[in-house]
């Protein structure tokens, strides 16, 4: 099949290398040049405008955010360049108000749409273990079926209407963040009475909390270690407002997600802004001081 692929961050790149790995003849453009030149070695065809990757059968993008992806699609012409009956895929965490626009920008010429948003880090994605959330017109799915099931462990679906799946999306994006800030905050208690965060997290993660999210997040805040990030922390932090909105649009209280941006501002105010979501963990250390405590 003739597929484009936009915006090759760490997700994009891994996604677009297994369509290529399938056999799919894959166009590539990305804003940045060297992350298109990667994917060219391996056999994709680069391209400099992202309307010339909208020729194929299939689009599909993985942008930053709803700012980039009005910028491409809507303010930047992309949709009105693309030919009636061509699907896109969209991977990205945008906002259900975005989702429901795009759906009908795209209905109005003639264009299939499939909302599809991924849990899993890049890795995962390299692996093509995604679990991938699938939302839209069943014509349209069913298109598009075969591509998604080159980069997916596992194929979510979530209805014909496109914000469903974006609401899911970051309403498990919510449910990570607030996994972390349990994590941090318990540990730091933990801490406080002299047991390490390694042992707490390590007998927590093995046990009452065995998942691929606990176990993940609870080892970079056991060693501290945050870079290179898998999920950036500003990301974390969008999707947390995002499903405020989400929250604010439907009369849906969330309380916790008030408690959660503001971590995570304060995160980004202490310097965390190029670092794993992880670093959220420093907050409730910072907090605690327990390094003053401990001099003392």
């Amino acid at each position: 099949m003739k597929v484009g692929f936009i915006g090759l961050g760490a997700m994009g790149s891994a996604m677009a290398s297994n369509l290529i790995a399938a056999g799919h003849a894959v166009t590539v453009w990305n804003r940045s040049e060297a992350a298109a030149e990667k994917l060219g070695s391996l056999g994709a065809k680069v391209v400099h405008t992202p309307d010339r990757a909208a020729q194929g059968d299939v689009l599909h993008s993985m942008l930053a955010n709803d700012q980039a992806m009005r910028e491409v699609f809507l303010d930047g012409g992309l949709l009105d360049a693309m030919d009636p009956g061509t699907v896109h895929v969209n991977h990205a965490t945008i906002s259900v108000a975005l989702a429901k626009q795009l759906a009908e920008e795209h209905g109005k010429r003639g264009l299939g749409y499939v909302a599809a948003p991924v849990f899993g880090r890049p890795d995962v994605a390299a692996a093509g273990k995604l679990n991938i959330l699938v939302a839209g017109q069943a014509t349209a799915v069913e298109k598009v079926k075969p591509l998604l099931e080159v980069m997916a462990a596992k194929l979510w679906p979530m209805g014909d209407a496109p914000e469903r799946a974006n609401v899911v999306k970051l309403a498990g994006n919510f449910m990570i963040v607030t996994a972390i800030e349990s994590m941090a905050e318990a540990s730091v208690l933990a801490r406080a009475y002299g047991v390490s965060a390694s042992d707490f997290l390590e007998l927590m993660t093995s046990t009452l909390f065995a998942s691929p999210v606990y176990q993940i997040y609870g080892k970079s805040i056991a060693e501290q270690r945050f870079t290179p990030p898998g999920f950036a922390l500003p990301l974390g932090l969008k999707d947390v407002m995002l499903a405020q909105d989400a929250g604010h649009a439907a009369q849906v209280a969330m309380p916790l997600a008030s408690v959660l941006r503001d971590s995570l501002l304060e995160a980004m105010a202490d310097g965390a802004e190029s670092m794993d979501l992880s670093a959220l963990a420093r907050v409730s250390e910072r907090r605690a001081n327990l390094d003053q405590r401990n001099k003392g």
